[in-house]
């Protein structure tokens, strides 16, 4: 039996996936969360095989659960079902170990068949994704301005971003310029749109 973590802070969407899956012979959802602190304690409590982990859920997103999982319990599985399936993600999720990404738009046939595959130690990559992946390229950002970029994303000021990155407001300034002069973008708010389109940020 697939002892399975399902993780997304839509309740509809989560409660539907454990009632189909648990149709599927050979897989049970031992644990339901909707953030990510809770899918990590849950994780923790019942050990599952395999988590299938919304991207974006409060708290540590489906990435971040899935690294911290490698470490907590080395034996479980992760994939990454999600409605933002933007190239980004989908390099990060495979540098974080992710097993499995996919879109929500999946049956449950195929989502059961991935769970399969992954906890066989397989992987899977929706191809759709996998090849905007490839077409999107890499992001030409540096980890500190998409570190930066990312701060301002939220609309605070230079000084603000500095105090939280540990940074001088002119460094700040300067990455944030030269985030913008990479992605073609006339000022920070372009840029952290271009970034988050392509799944940079």
């Amino acid at each position: 039996m697939i002892r399975v973590l399902l993780a997304d802070d839509e309740h509809l969407i989560r409660t539907a996936l454990a009632a189909l899956l648990s149709l599927e012979d050979g897989i049970e959802v031992v644990a339901e969360a909707a953030s990510g602190d809770e899918a990590l304690a849950m994780a923790r409590a019942h050990r599952p095989d395999v988590a299938v982990l919304d991207l974006q859920m409060p708290g540590p997103d489906g990435i971040a659960v899935a690294a911290e999982l490698r470490g907590l319990l080395p034996g479980c599985r992760s994939l990454i079902l999600t409605s933002h399936g933007r190239p980004g993600y989908l390099k990060r999720a495979l540098a974080a170990g992710v097993q499995g990404f996919l879109p929500k738009t999946v049956s449950a046939e195929v989502l059961a068949r991935v769970v399969r595959t992954v906890h066989g130690g397989g992987r899977y990559v929706d191809p759709e994704l996998a090849a905007e992946a490839i077409s999107a390229g890499d992001s030409p950002l540096t980890p500190r301005e998409a570190d930066v970029l990312e701060l301002a994303a939220g609309g605070a000021s230079a000084e603000e971003i500095a105090r939280r990155a540990g940074l001088s407001p002119g460094t700040v300034r300067n990455y944030l310029s030269a985030a913008a002069g990479k992605l073609g973008a006339r000022n920070r708010h372009e840029a952290v749109q271009v970034a988050r389109r392509h799944g940079w940020v």
